[in-house]
This record gives C-alpha cells, structure tokens and sequence, in this order.
C-alpha cells in the first residue's frame, strides 16, 4: 500500500520516556515530509503542549497537521487554519465540576496558555501542567471562571479510583459527552461522538484522502480508535495490552525508535 499520512500519538509513541524525540526519528520524519508524506500529531495534549514537539520535528515547514484534545481541534500547522473544531456546552461544567468536587479530585479546563483548575498543587495536575508547559491557575470558583467554550475537561487521580470513577462518569454523561481515559491518571471529557478517528476521518476528507492510505501509531487507550481506524494500526511494544489487541502491527518501544522503524518498514518506497 502506497501510504500518504502517518499520524503519531506523542507521549509513549513519538517522544520516548525522557519526553525527547531521538535524532533517529527526527531524520525519519523529514525525509519522508521532504517526499510529500503528511504527519499529523494527534494528541490529548492542547495546542500549546503540541506546538513545542510539531517544532522540534519542522512541521512548520511544511504541510502537516496538528489534533489536539484527543480530537477536539484540527489545525494546519503551518498556516495555523482550523480544520475543525468541536467545543462542550457550558451547561455541563457545573456537573462536571461537582462530580470530581464530590469524589475529592482535581479538574482541568484549558485556556491557552493556562490550565484552570481547583487544585494547582495536585500531583497529577503537576503532571499535565509540566508535560504541556501550561501555566497553572487555581481558582476558588471553578464553573464561575470559565468564560470562553470548553473543548476539554480534564479530571486526575490515581489510576485505581480514575478506572472507577470512569465507570462512573460513563453511567452520568455517557449518553451526552465523550468519557474516556487517555493515561491510567487521565479522565478525559470531551464533547459527544469526539475522539481521534472521528477528527481524523475530518482532516482525511478536507485532504481528498481515505483512511485506508493512513498509518497511525499509539500507545495509549485514547489511541484504540485511531488505531482501528487507520489502514495500518501501529501499536508501540510499550503500549496498553487493549491497544496492542487492536492493532495491525505492533512495532518496537519509544525507547527504541519504535516511530523511525514503522517509518522504514511501511514507507521504504517513499523514501528511495
């Protein structure tokens, strides 16, 4: 198959457990943006959190593709157009405050560059906070300070009480937002029918291109959907087992330049 997309996930698949994108990757991923091959990061990281990794691999010269709140947002990078975007109605942030408010959790919001939050010193809020560069924000009245549309909330914890408390969310909001873990500490709430395959089916179409010409790589669970999706689903040897269960092939761990053998094996055509 002559793929034309590659679409990685960034935590557990591109960067590896330093956060860092090794030199072997880097060299993989532009030789194949300099044959016209699109890369797209898709990510449940917002745009800011993305934008430090899309640099590092020169997405910005050339014609590629950022998903940001595990689908919530499609942009071009390079010409910063917004592909698509879905955001929540603010009707749900009062429930959604009071459910991680009554289970004694921390909640995120985003409003770039900072992260609102009732807890700024949550371990797990550290966490997001670090990994995305955002500036931390707590605020005594959580549903109160958000003013502008929500694309995604975020609730932490532990990853026994998150796997619980996903049960949990699902039973309430299921049937209105999307509720989904994207790490074992990551509660992820997104509007209804929005995760990575439904944004990328999006992108796909405004590009004139099918999924079957998609490769995409991941890690975690909210990768499943993209990876079933694509063409070719690559799962990373240090990924969930449900994502491996999945998968149409699994590759070597972010550790060991799992991306850049994906890259040789399914694209060595593109690269001649």
């Amino acid at each position: 198959m002559d793929y034309k997309v590659l679409v990685l996930d960034i935590d557990g698949t591109l960067v590896n457990s330093k956060k860092e994108v090794t030199e072997n990757t880097k060299k993989a991923i532009k030789k194949l943006q300099e044959k016209g091959i699109k890369i797209v990061l898709a990510s449940g990281r917002p745009v800011c959190g993305i934008e430090r990794v899309a640099k590092e691999i020169e997405l910005d010269k050339y014609d590629s593709y950022l998903v940001s709140y595990n689908g919530g947002k499609v942009i071009n990078y390079k010409t910063k157009e917004v592909i698509y975007e879905k955001t929540m109605s603010e009707k749900y942030i009062p429930a959604l405050y009071k459910f991680a408010d009554d289970n004694n959790v921390a909640i995120i919001t985003y409003d770039e560059p900072l992260a609102i939050t009732n807890d700024a010193n949550d371990e797990y809020v550290l966490l997001e906070t670090g990994i995305n560069g955002l500036e931390c924000k707590q605020v005594d009245d959580f549903v109160a300070e958000i003013k502008e549309p929500v694309i995604k909330c975020l609730i932490v914890g532990e990853g026994d009480k998150m796997a619980q408390l996903e049960i949990q969310a699902r039973e309430m909001f299921g049937k209105e937002l999307n509720v989904f873990r994207s790490e074992p500490h990551f509660l992820e709430i997104t509007p209804q029918h929005i995760d990575k395959a439904y944004s990328l089916g999006k992108l796909l179409e405004s590009l004139g291109l099918t999924r079957e010409e998609m490769v995409a790589c991941g890690d975690g669970f909210n990768d499943i959907s993209m990876i079933e999706y694509a063409g070719l689903g690559v799962a990373m040897e240090n990924a969930q087992q449900k994502v491996k269960d999945v998968a149409d092939y699994i590759t070597v761990s972010n550790d060991e330049d799992g991306v850049a053998k994906v890259i040789e094996k399914f694209f060595n055509n593109n690269l001649n």
